[in-house]
């Protein structure tokens, strides 16, 4: 079974580029973070390199940009070819069958424009007029027992 899932952030902009035969690909470079530490204590990240087709090609040209996190499920291609030089260079690449967009809207404006993508300036302002002296459970008595298993 050959299947990879990874989730990462592209390291530059993908370029839409197209086949001979007029199909949509783009290429690019995923970031993806190790799960450990080197001797340092700094987190270390692995790029690889994901080939994407189609029409989901031209909506990650589209909408992605340097920086964005993304999931990808696909499988590994290995091929090879001979370089300018002579020498027989290989390569790997994972080719992309479904690519989840992570971030949201607001989160990858706010990194195009340099700016925290968790500023709260939208945020709904708080209840400031909450009548304290009308409480509809004033009367409800001293203590409230919720039972964790009442939805079992």
């Amino acid at each position: 079974m050959n299947r990879v899932c990874l989730v990462g952030r592209l390291t530059a902009k993908p370029e839409l580029r197209y086949t001979g035969s007029n199909v949509p690909y783009t290429r690019f470079s995923l970031a993806v973070n190790r799960t450990f530490n080197n001797a340092q204590g700094e987190r270390q990240a692995d790029f690889i390199n994901i080939v994407v087709w189609r029409r989901q090609a031209e909506n990650v040209a589209n909408y992605l940009d340097k920086g964005s996190q993304v999931s990808i499920e696909g499988r590994i291609q290995t091929g090879s070819y001979t370089a300018q030089d002579g020498s027989k260079r290989y390569t790997t690449d994972v080719v992309a069958d479904n690519v989840q967009f992570l971030d949201t809207k607001r989160q990858a404006e706010a990194r195009t424009n340099n700016q925290s993508p968790y500023d709260y300036q939208d945020a709904p302002a708080p209840m400031n007029d909450v009548d304290v002296d009308n409480d509809p459970f004033a009367d409800f008595g001293d203590n409230v027992s919720i039972d964790d298993n009442f939805l079992e």
